[in-house]
């Protein structure tokens, strides 16, 4: 019994490792599944690897072949939990819109972003939001606005996703809306 569980261990890591090596991405399941006793099983909030971060983009500028962007990380929060902090930081648990978000500081991290990072920003009319490069995302950072997009919320913050496999680049900026 001992040696077919070591094995199956065995066999699990190696194929964990080679999955991770591959490069490929498990599609995000929609829908929580029950597993054995009745509990729910929920699905990753991002596949093994990559996180999502909220906060800022302070920064981004090309170097070399990509982009190096400053980013000043943030808690984005709803429910209970941004009651409970709104609280602790203002002695009121009253949430407007039902979010709030917590700044700890502006420490700068710097992140990696390929060109061919998926980029989203927020924009008035029939679509919500665009896609774009990352090229122009610089560009409307630094104050400009190349294409004259009219930017829904030019300072709203991102949701960033990261591989955190070397050299742990973001794989997608997407802009939060904020009413």
């Amino acid at each position: 019994m001992k040696a077919s569980v070591v094995v199956l261990a065995a066999v699990a890591i190696l194929g964990a490792a080679v999955y991770a090596s591959s490069g490929l991405r498990a599609a995000p399941a929609s829908e929580p599944v029950e597993s054995e006793g009745g509990l729910l099983r929920l699905p990753p909030a991002a596949p093994a690897g990559e996180s999502v971060l909220y906060g800022h983009v302070r920064s981004l500028a090309l170097k070399g072949d990509r982009f190096e962007m400053q980013f000043d990380p943030a808690w984005w929060l709803n429910g209970e939990t941004a009651s409970r902090a709104m609280l602790e930081d203002t002695g009121s648990s009253d949430v407007p819109n039902d979010y709030y978000i917590v700044e700890e500081g502006h420490r700068l991290l710097t992140y990696l972003v390929p060109e061919t990072a998926r980029v989203t920003v927020l924009t008035r009319g029939a679509s919500a939001t665009t896609e774009i490069q990352v090229s122009e995302l610089a560009r409307i950072v630094s104050g400009e606005n190349p294409e004259h997009r009219e930017l829904l919320e030019p300072n709203a913050g991102f949701w960033i996703l990261v591989d955190y496999r070397y050299p742990s680049p973001v794989l997608s900026l997407d802009q939060q809306y904020q009413p």
